[in-house]
């Protein structure tokens, strides 16, 4: 019971940065934008948390960096693919190029070393509720927690609310769904797009800086290690739905903390190569199986002109 606990309260820490990817992907993907670009948003939102609280000791303001990095990186997005009509997939792929290669050259510019950063002083690895650790039984599966493990799930219930509940969300699926008819009652569909996309660098940026300020305090070059695609995998297997997004971002979790957990488990006769490969077989499994049944909104991935017929 307690080994199962454990590897439950790894899970939700390892799925939280899942959580808000996948959300993030959510919204471009409603609003008929394919968001490859998630991982180099996360890149960078990771960086920069770390970046401005060493300079300023001040870890929520290091959050609001990231938020705003991952915002800044995705309007180069948001111009390429709306208003230029780029290749979606292609500009995102080269987002993260670019992600992984800045944040390698400020890093050694600001640090003067290469791999990683310092340890911030200052992080956002406690638990804001240590006192639900005393609670009988169950206390150990909130040992450990961050602040962004419970900021991740209330991400879900307002992104849920905001696509299902509000006129704005209702404007976000019309436009995924038939772009031409949104525009034709009115809506703005290059604007819904532009906001839809921004909504996604803020909430990877999120997701970056839960890895660097709230894991390990510091920022490490690879340390997203394809997580933004396993995000992407989490939204598709989620039907583009926040809450379905979050389960199957919790089953990735869960998968990469029986991985971690694998030697508690008894699982030392697997080498560890094999252990190491789980999340990512895991999201090859999933997608193989389930992409053929699960229905994209009908404009993801389509540039969309005004007035082309």
């Amino acid at each position: 019971m307690v080994v199962f606990i454990a590897l439950l309260a790894s899970a939700l820490r390892l799925a939280t940065p899942l959580i808000f990817s996948a959300l993030g992907g959510v919204f471009t993907e409603r609003s008929g934008i394919t968001n490859i670009a998630l991982e180099g948003m996360m890149i960078m939102g990771a960086f920069f948390a770390i970046l401005v609280t060493e300079f300023t000791n001040m870890p929520w303001l290091g959050v609001l960096a990231a938020m705003v990095a991952g915002i800044l990186t995705s309007m180069i997005l948001a111009v390429l693919s709306i208003h230029l009509k780029g290749n979606q997939v292609v500009v995102g792929t080269a987002i993260n190029l670019f992600a992984t290669s800045i944040t390698a050259f400020l890093l050694e510019l600001v640090w003067k070393r290469s791999g990683q950063t310092d340890s911030v002083e200052r992080a956002l690895t406690t638990n804001p509720f240590h006192f639900l650790e005393n609670i009988p039984l169950i206390g150990k599966l909130f040992s450990g927690m961050t602040p962004f493990v419970y900021l991740a799930f209330v991400a879900v219930a307002v992104s849920y609310y905001v696509l299902y509940k509000t006129p704005f969300g209702l404007r976000i699926r019309a436009v995924g769904e038939h772009p031409r008819a949104a525009d034709t009652v009115g809506i703005n569909v290059y604007k819904i797009r532009y906001i839809c996309v921004g909504i996604s660098g803020m909430m990877a940026g999120i997701s970056g800086a839960s890895m660097s300020l709230g894991t390990i305090s510091l920022f490490r070059e690879g340390m997203t290690s394809g997580k933004g695609f396993i995000a992407l995998a989490a939204m598709i297997f989620g039907k583009w739905h926040p809450v379905g997004a979050m389960f199957a971002s919790l089953f990735f979790g869960f998968c990469e903390a029986l991985q971690i957990q694998a030697s508690t488990l008894g699982f030392d006769f697997v080498p560890s190569e094999f252990l190491q490969m789980l999340p990512y077989v895991a999201t090859i499994i999933v997608l193989s199986g389930f992409i053929g049944r699960a229905v994209a909104p009908k404009a993801v991935g389509t540039a969309y002109e005004k007035g082309h017929r």
